[in-house]
């Protein structure tokens, strides 16, 4: 026969044909049995990793959501911690975990959470090990006080790569040989560095025995990603408790600033035959220059000015010292130059090596037209004469306050005194005024400060105030305030 097709025929023709036919059936229906078997089994791997990929799921969505209720519900970092390491223990389905957060050094790993069957992943000294052989309990209590060197053994040598890592025996690892310390388990374990905004945060582990089975890739993938959310969540979470510090310390300092308030003057005094107008505004919440009208008895009021070195609330404390000692001494004995040399004895001790308090102190009489001068180092004042329309600068010398001990700042800073006559203003200012800057960082100077006084001087105290605070404003525009400004316009009266 020529060819296959002429036997098939000759078979079909023949007397066997029933049974040819038959036994090509079977074997068609065998082949496809076969077929179906192999369609049935692929069909049923396929479903179980289906269902696998389905319980993976869950177990990350459960993480997920407990970290979220973590974060909304309690925002406290020890709860989160263990979410985290108890969380990705479940996801992965290992027999430990733990997670070390780097110190505010940066330079040490220190454990936050360790889950309370995770096998050993820090190599601990030989003495250590010998120690605690016994006592498996002592162990896992030093293993939770230990911290470890940000470059240094397993978890330091996966911080630094930045690489989550599955590492197949830890004991082995590269990071423990020739070191000072000895791991001696059977352990392998996955490593993942835990970054946010670009920030090392540190680093997160599973761990199982060694006769456990292997990591597989799909778990290896699982804990890349849960350990990626781990971070996220412990950033989001650093980032909401930085924030509510800065709110409470917010809350604390306005609370200061109302106290401050309270310490400087509520209202303009009231001196027979002189018209007064002051203002404070501080940098921060917080100001470092100081105004004050204290009333001697007798018809003498003193004018006080200051200004402490700096801002916020160091110079704000400083500068509460410095009233309560001025007033003090004041009342005590009405001397105004025995007072700062007092002032400046006392606060000598309390005030740093790069600080000091610029102050001037003017005591007024309501019976005449004499005015007594201290000044401490404080920037000196113009006076207008309104009869000739003329400025003058008062300027008597004088240390600042902490600058020395006692004797060379009593040789220098003296009594002076002048007098004022009808509408004659002194005009006085710390240097937050003079040094105003605008965007250009350009400074104010003191001409644009003796305008005002030139020009307002006859339209009262108030005036002159309120314009020289416009000019100021114009001035520096949207650049932002860059020293604590305090302005007192003081004028004699008929």
């Amino acid at each position: 026969m020529e060819t296959l097709l002429d036997f098939w025929h000759y078979m079909l023709d023949s007397d066997n044909a029933v049974v040819i036919s038959l036994l090509f059936s079977t074997v068609l229906l065998y082949a496809l049995l076969i077929n179906w078997r192999r369609t049935r089994a692929k069909l049923e791997r396929s479903e179980g990793k289906m269902e696998l990929i389905e319980v993976e799921e869950h177990r990350m969505f459960e993480f997920l959501h407990t970290l979220g209720v973590a974060l909304e519900e309690d925002h406290s970092a020890s709860r989160l911690h263990r979410e985290i390491v108890d969380g990705i223990n479940a996801v992965v389905m290992s027999q430990g975990a733990a997670l070390y957060l780097i110190d505010n050094s940066g330079r040490y790993l220190v454990p936050r959470a360790i889950s309370d069957e995770c096998p050993l992943l820090i190599g601990l000294p030989v003495e250590v090990l010998k120690k605690f052989q016994d006592d498996v309990r002592a162990l896992k209590s030093h293993v939770r006080l230990s911290r470890v060197p940000a470059g240094e053994g397993m978890l330091g040598s996966v911080l630094s790569s930045g690489v989550t890592q599955s590492v197949v025996d830890v004991k082995n690892h590269e990071a423990f040989k020739d070191a000072f310390v000895q791991y001696t388990e059977e352990v392998k374990a996955l490593v993942a560095p835990l970054k946010y905004g670009g920030k090392d945060l540190g680093v997160l582990a599973v761990a199982r025995k060694a006769d456990s089975p292997d990591y597989s890739g799909n778990e290896f993938d699982l804990f890349s990603s849960a350990s990626e959310q781990a971070a996220f969540a412990l950033g989001n979470a650093m980032v909401h408790q930085e924030a509510n510090e800065k709110r409470k310390i917010e809350g604390e300092l306005r609370n200061a600033r109302e106290v401050q308030q309270v310490l400087l003057p509520s209202s303009q005094p009231n001196v027979k035959g002189y018209d007064i107008s002051g203002v404070n505004h501080p940098a921060r919440l917080i100001s470092g220059d100081y105004y004050d009208y204290i009333d001697l008895g007798e018809g003498s009021w003193a004018v006080v000015i200051a200004d402490v070195s700096g801002k916020g609330v160091a110079a704000g404390l400083l500068m509460a010292m410095c009233r309560s000692v001025l007033r003090l001494e004041l009342e005590r004995t009405g001397d105004p130059l025995g007072a700062v040399h007092q002032l400046n004895r006392q606060l000598y001790a309390d005030i740093k090596e790069d600080s000091f308090i610029s102050l001037a102190l003017y005591v007024i009489s309501e019976l005449d037209n004499s005015v007594q001068v201290v000044r401490a180092g404080h920037d000196k004042a113009p006076l207008l004469r309104a009869a000739s329309g003329e400025v003058e600068w008062v300027k008597p010398p004088g240390l600042a306050i902490g600058l020395d001990d006692g004797e060379v700042f009593e040789r220098v800073t003296k009594l002076h005194q002048l007098e004022l006559e009808p509408d004659d203003m002194l005009l006085l200012y710390t240097d937050g005024v003079t040094e105003a800057r605008n965007e250009q960082d350009d400074e104010l100077g003191a001409d644009p400060m003796v305008n005002v006084l030139s020009r307002y001087a006859r339209d009262g105290s108030q005036t002159v105030v309120s314009e020289l605070e416009s000019t100021i404003d114009k001035y520096v525009g949207n650049a932002l305030q860059s020293d604590d400004i305090t302005i007192i316009a003081l004028q004699r009266k008929l």
